[in-house]
């Protein structure tokens, strides 16, 4: 695995754009959109939740490579809210991924909570793409933007009426929060090398400002994990491969929150 693999992904999001551009403008996104509609809140979602689950659809990863490879949204993302999940998201990163946006414009009819879009957000023509597709939120990753980039992205997110989910790994990356992010995540996968460590987020918990939305990301696969990390002020939790490597997600995640409120309420 290169160390680099964050760069080459975003040399080929720089290219994979203008390409989709050519195809459908920006102008043509901008007129599909109509009146602007309410977004499902990240937010509020994350906060009402009793377990602040945010389940996600990833078909692969650079790093294991296919994990469900005919994975169908539109059955997963509904049985994830059957089983009690508090929002979705959906990776629409096709070269490194496996995901597409119709499978947000496949799963959307068929639920009702906040989708994340999860994606390498580098241009506004990304932010219409997920307003077009009625996504709720979408990810900026300081370590793949400037902390201006994210500003812009950020305040256009929100005038398009969506949520933002800002993503560190370092304390130094919390220089990227401004007025214009709702939620900050903490990556415990670094995107250089895809090492992967959930403690890596009780690390960084004290410096985490209080007040505003905390999640957890990645490498969370027990309860105990996650209840460790709501101790140290978590209010959400993503949590992808962990569901998504097993032949039913939706059963996968059902069985997780029924052991993490056997053991939240036996402790």
């Amino acid at each position: 695995m290169s160390k680099d693999i964050l760069e080459e992904i975003i040399a080929h999001k720089r290219i994979e754009i203008a390409g989709q551009e050519k195809v459908v403008s920006a102008a043509f996104l901008e007129k599909q959109l109509g009146e602007p509609v309410p977004a499902r809140s990240l937010k509020q979602a994350l906060m009402a939740s009793p377990t602040g689950i945010i389940a996600e659809f990833k078909r692969r990863s650079p790093s294991k490579g296919w994990i469900h490879r005919h994975a169908d949204a539109a059955q997963i993302p509904l049985a994830y809210q059957q089983a009690g999940a508090a929002a979705l998201s959906i990776l629409t990163d096709e070269a490194y991924f496996g995901g597409t946006l119709k499978d947000i414009r496949t799963a959307r009819p068929t639920v009702s909570l906040p989708i994340l879009r999860k994606d390498f957000i580098i241009s506004r023509y990304q932010l219409l793409q997920a307003k077009a597709v009625q996504a709720d939120a979408v990810l900026l990753i300081a370590s793949a933007l400037t902390p201006q980039a994210c500003l812009t992205l950020a305040k256009e997110a929100h005038a398009l009426g969506l949520e933002t989910l800002l993503e560190i790994h370092t304390e130094a990356e919390l220089d990227y929060l401004n007025e214009y992010i709702d939620v900050v995540g903490v990556n415990n996968r670094h995107l250089g090398t895809f090492h992967t460590d959930a403690s890596h987020s009780l690390r960084l918990a004290e410096a985490l400002p209080r007040g505003i939305v905390k999640i957890s990301e990645s490498g969370i696969s027990s309860p105990d994990t996650l209840l460790q990390l709501r101790e140290a002020g978590f209010d959400g939790f993503l949590i992808g491969e962990t569901f998504m490597k097993t032949d039913e997600p939706g059963e996968a995640l059902s069985r997780f929150i029924a052991d993490l409120l056997t053991t939240d309420y036996t402790d």
